[in-house]
């Protein structure tokens, strides 16, 4: 039994690898839409959802969105998100070097300072 199942298995393998044409071919299979359809689906539900969100802030008395005020708004989100993430990162900065100042510091018997002792040694020695 085992032997013609294993003999059916690779009948099949075989049968697929030298079979002509692909297997789409052999169930006449097509994709539904092209990719040229799929992209106009996509421009037309834009425009479908701007339209949507443009009739309730008429209704509600704002100015109407345009394609222009939504980039401007991303930017600007962006921007936004870029600055504070680059403020944590400061923020980051200056915890870790804070820490191994006071580490050194309680290495050679010194007090440890703050962290605004530490901003203003900081800020005098930028100057």
């Amino acid at each position: 039994m085992a032997a013609v199942v294993g003999g059916l298995l690779v009948a099949l393998i075989l049968l697929g690898l030298f079979y002509p044409g692909s297997g789409a071919a052999q169930v006449d299979w097509r994709p539904t839409r092209s990719p040229e359809v799929e992209f106009q689906n996509e421009l037309d539900d834009v425009a479908q959802m701007q339209a949507a969100i443009n009739a309730k802030r008429r209704a509600r008395g704002a100015a109407e969105l345009t394609e222009e005020h939504v980039r401007a708004q991303v930017s600007e989100d962006l921007r936004a998100q870029v600055e504070r993430h680059d403020d944590a990162l400061v923020e980051q900065d200056i915890a870790q070097m804070l820490a191994a100042k006071n580490g050194r510091r309680r290495a050679k018997g010194l007090p440890e300072i703050t962290r605004e002792q530490y901003e203003r040694d900081l800020g005098g020695g930028a100057s």
